[in-house]
């Protein structure tokens, strides 16, 4: 049986989680409770595996910890009754007899991991973190799954009907039930991650683990022990054996955020896990073999990082089997109304104010701008402008100064004749129109235009004047018939 959504611990503790601990001796009871507590857990004890039983009937958890050996129901028992109650429940099995036959056991049956008698304080945090974050993943891509399904008109999270994004949203519907290596390419804030979580949940690994690994600037050790795990002993401080997240990924996804980050002599062992799928553990000499689909994104020119000898050429072409160009929101213009509508809706219910409308001069001002943070840029602005709101309307004012100031004027093309052109004459030309064009965006307001051409409000007025510019007349409130969704 699989607990609801809606009865994972993440939606019910506001601590670090919930542990379970079913061990019958009293004063291990003790010392676990006052470990965990120590760093943030909420415990529950119980003295026998029919107390822990009943506990994990009521009470959502986030791991458990159970005793191998104890009278009546035994640990094995116990790990039994606890997968028939809730499957995804990571269960650390502990004993004081070191036996690598009951940790097998415990293994093939499903324990998340084995823990012997007497044990590191640090060894056991740290398993336990693990296998909370386990839990975590798990859930996370549960939701996100019921999140598609009721969001009918967005993709994986992504808004947008654009041409550009409908071809990506077709690709990724016909990629993802395969096993293909996916490169993402596109600039920062474009949605790479979106992008590769739709690609994990319409495959048919999508009830198995999505996992996202920060590529950064870690140290390669760090970065190995991170990817492969370690042996204890591995190197300073491994005083513990680790899962890496290959592991933790085996049978689902593993997504490297920014691949064109990871150093060289790592890129070669990513290389081997890609052509064999498998590894060894930092330190160890033991093969690991794992089922994963691997996804990577990258907002660099890895073919230039090719030539420059800071990417090997090998893994990029074992990387870029299928390619997928996220195109910038400059380029998809057409989406910014769908989005504008989907970010007021969001941060209207988050701050309260349900029922906020942009207002036409606002919205030409963010179709006008070239969004160099992409849509990421978008969604901080409007949030900003919705909590910054008084009133139902969002108007230009509440833009941020970098957006309203920025937007794009461009240059009439100008055909020159054989007998040339006057400049002064094209110069008043292009003046006068940018003049009209400033004021239009300022709603008529001289001062606000001014402050737009960062110009004195009397030099506005003078030429205003000079060019005997009128008032124009206001445009008509485009309708948007598009359901956000």
């Amino acid at each position: 049986m699989r607990r609801a959504a809606t009865d994972t611990p993440a939606a019910n503790s506001t601590r670090k989680g919930t542990i379970l601990v079913i061990d019958d001796e009293e004063i291990m009871r003790e010392i676990l409770e006052a470990l965990l507590s120590r760093e943030g857990y909420e415990v529950r004890l119980a003295a026998d595996a029919a107390e822990g039983l009943d506990l994990l009937r009521s009470v959502p958890f986030d791991a458990a910890i159970v005793d191998m050996m104890m009278p009546g129901m035994d640990g094995m028992a116990a790990l039994d009754e606890i997968r028939k109650l809730d499957d995804d429940l990571p269960v650390l099995m502990i004993t004081a007899f070191a036996s690598i036959e009951n940790a097998i056991a415990a293994m093939k049956r499903g324990a998340y991991d084995y823990i012997t008698k007497p044990f590191k304080n640090d060894e056991v945090l740290v398993v336990l973190n693990n296998a909370t974050e386990r839990r975590r993943l798990v859930a996370e891509n549960r939701a996100l799954r019921q999140n598609l399904q009721a969001s009918a008109n967005r993709f994986g999270g992504i808004i947008g009907r654009s041409p550009r994004m409908r071809q990506i949203f077709d690709m990724v519907l016909q990629v993802a039930p395969s096993r293909a290596t996916v490169l993402i390419q596109g600039q920062s804030g474009t949605g790479k991650e979106l992008i590769a979580r739709a690609l994990h949940v319409h495959s048919t690994r999508s009830e198995k683990p999505f996992v996202t690994v920060n590529s950064g600037n870690l140290p390669p050790d760090l970065l190995e022990s991170n990817l492969f795990g370690h042996v204890k002993g591995a190197f300073t401080g491994a005083v513990y054996p680790k899962k890496g997240l290959f592991e933790l990924a085996d049978k689902g996804t593993i997504f490297f955020d920014e691949i064109g980050n990871v150093p060289l002599d790592t890129q070669a062992k990513l290389l081997r896990v890609i052509q064999e799928r498998e590894f060894m553990r930092l330190g160890g000499v033991e093969t690991i073999r794992v089922d994963v689909r691997i996804i990577a994104a990258t907002n660099v020119d890895l073919q230039r990082m090719m030539d420059e000898g800071r990417f090997r050429e090998d893994l990029y072409y074992r990387l870029n089997v299928i390619n997928l160009q996220l195109p910038p929101l400059a380029d998809r213009k057409e989406d910014i109304p769908l989005l504008v509508q989907h970010f007021l809706e969001k941060y209207g219910v988050e701050n309260h104010k349900a029922g906020l409308e942009i207002t036409p001069e606002a919205l030409d001002v963010l179709a006008e701008y070239d969004w160099p943070g992409n849509v990421r840029e978008l969604e901080n602005a409007m949030e900003r402008a919705v909590v910054l709101s008084s009133g139902p309307r969002i108007d230009a004012a509440l833009l941020p100064e970098s957006i309203r100031t920025n937007r794009s004027f461009r240059l009439p093309h100008i055909n020159v004749p054989p007998e040339g052109i006057a400049f002064r004459e094209v110069v008043s030309d292009f003046e006068k129109n940018l003049i009209e064009s400033t004021l239009e965006a300022a709603g008529g307001v001289q001062k606000r235009a001014a402050e737009l051409l960062h110009i004195k409000p009397t030099t506005l007025n003078e030429m205003i004047k000079r060019y005997d510019i009128r008032p124009r007349k206001r445009k008509a409130e485009p309708e948007y018939s598009e359901d956000p969704g």
